[in-house]
């Protein structure tokens, strides 16, 4: 069972390097930058109106950016930006609510068949951006990594990963000293979490949250809570980490080589948690989007739009990935 369940990992972790290392910007060997490729966004005459935004609380400070900076070019452009969990988004555009609905994860089955029984036809997406999803300790925690059943054996009561004991000591992950008898605190997301969803499928191998996760409502609480908290552990994206919390180096199987969550181990697949942020919307076949919406995309694959990501702490797009989505939302 062990062995299934570690070529599983392999198996999800290769197919996300398959996508991103072909897919990634040009980098110096210490530092990341927006992809030369992309260029600049160039403003069109007469966009106003209003983009409403329900969905993930990861996507939040990003969706909050981009809104400023597209107002610059249309200041008669409005914003209304919601992000209290990726599972808000479908209904909202299922009931025609919002116009856009990030996602820090993909749309279940079951959402999808929701809104294609309204409509007739599935929800379009883009991709927006791409995040490392961080195991955050105290920043005085010293563990040196962490192995992702190692991960599951402290947050879930079922160790689907495989390892051979519960852990709810630091001193089972290694640390000696004051630490070695120390209760490890745990915080995580509320379930209308896209990163809780996520986390689940792929840092726990689809097993149970324990009970003793402290659920908090934002990414932001998560991070606040472990920063207070010396016992502390919890989960977010990458691009919500300060100064109080450090980012753990994950390996994908125990006794495995771990590493840290930057955007270069993002791009060649190596950081096991790497993922893609989406905004999924509502595009009928044939039909163009609103021309608010067409803008506002194009300058989210811009440079400008993508240098936003970088600014917030996450990983920016290539222009190879660029164009696999410009067609959902250009005028046909």
């Amino acid at each position: 069972m062990r062995y299934k369940i570690a070529m599983v990992a392999v198996a999800v972790a290769a197919m996300v390097a398959a996508v991103v290392v072909t897919t990634s910007p040009t980098q110096a060997e210490d530092k990341v930058e927006v992809d030369s490729a992309i260029g600049k966004y160039e403003p069109v005459a007469g966009i106003s109106g209003n983009i409403s935004s329900v969905g993930s609380d990861t996507c939040n400070n990003l969706m909050t950016l981009w809104a400023e900076g597209f107002r610059k070019h249309y200041p008669n452009v409005n914003f209304a930006v919601e992000g209290k969990g990726s599972s808000t988004a479908p209904p909202a555009l299922i009931d025609g609510t919002s116009d856009i609905g990030p996602m820090s994860r993909k749309m279940k089955d079951k959402e999808i068949n929701k809104f294609e029984e309204k409509y007739g036809y599935k929800p379009s997406y883009i991709v927006i951006a791409i995040d490392a999803l961080a195991v955050f300790i105290h920043k005085d925690n010293p563990v040196e990594s962490l192995s992702l059943p190692q991960v599951d054996a402290i947050f879930s009561e079922n160790r689907k990963g495989g390892h051979p004991e519960d852990i709810t000591k630091w001193g089972q992950v290694g640390l000696d000293g004051d630490w070695e008898n120390l209760g490890i605190t745990l915080y995580g997301r509320n379930s209308v979490s896209g990163t809780y969803g996520y986390f689940k499928e792929h840092a726990l191998f689809k097993g149970d949250y324990k009970k003793t996760v402290k659920e908090q409502p934002g990414s932001a609480a998560v991070v606040q809570s472990v920063s207070v908290d010396r016992s502390a552990i919890g989960y977010s994206g990458i691009g919500y980490k300060t100064a109080g919390v450090r980012a753990v180096p994950l390996s994908k199987e125990t006794g495995g080589e771990a590493f840290e969550a930057t955007a270069a181990n993002c791009y060649s697949g190596k950081y096991p948690l790497a993922r893609f942020l989406h905004i999924y919307f509502n595009r009928a076949p044939g039909k163009n989007v609103s021309p608010v919406i067409r803008e506002f995309f194009k300058f989210i694959h811009s440079k400008e739009g993508q240098e936003v990501v970088l600014k917030d702490g996450f990983v920016p797009l290539s222009q190879k990935l660029i164009d696999k989505y410009t067609d959902t939302y250009e005028d046909k």
